[in-house]
């Protein structure tokens, strides 16, 4: 890996101008509709989406779920997994990358978290949540929030 390789991850801070996420990474929002929305929270946009990145330093982000649905499109880096879990209580783990799949559905009420595998750099995606994101949609789970027989793969993404 060549030197421009390894300084990627903070090329693309600086140059899209991302800052820290509270979930872990790095984000930037780059789109919210001026169209709003009335939802079950309140009125929203009707679409917004953000860079999201993922780095060596910050490879996980925390387990969360939020009322609306969230498109994730994978546009750079190495491959990242996405654990979610359905309200039923079923864990399933998929990779976003080059020759994986490159987009992802994680619909409104499902806990999500993300993680780049050990030795993986960086993962940039770009997420779009529509209705539109509001943080009072968002949750951060707890132990209590996990599901018992999915407790020991889950806490690595508590806070």
């Amino acid at each position: 890996m060549g030197d421009r390789d390894r300084d990627r991850d903070r090329e693309l801070i600086e140059s899209l101008g991302l800052e820290p996420h509270p979930e872990g990474g790095y984000f930037r929002r780059i789109y919210t509709s001026p169209h709003p929305h009335a939802a079950a929270g309140g009125v929203r946009p009707t679409v917004t989406s953000i860079y999201y990145l993922t780095t060596a330093e910050q490879p996980c982000g925390r387990l969360h779920r939020n009322r609306s649905d969230i498109l994730h499109f994978f546009l750079e880096g190495e491959p990242v997994e996405y654990h979610t879990v359905d309200p039923d209580g079923r864990l399933d783990v998929r990779v976003l990358g080059d020759g994986d799949a490159r987009h992802l559905l994680v619909p409104g009420g499902w806990w999500k978290a993300s993680r780049l595998p050990d030795g993986a750099r960086y993962a940039l995606v770009a997420e779009v949540v529509t209705p539109g994101f509001d943080f009072a949609d968002h949750e951060f789970a707890r132990e209590a929030d996990l599901p018992p027989e999915h407790r020991d793969a889950l806490r690595q993404f508590l806070a």
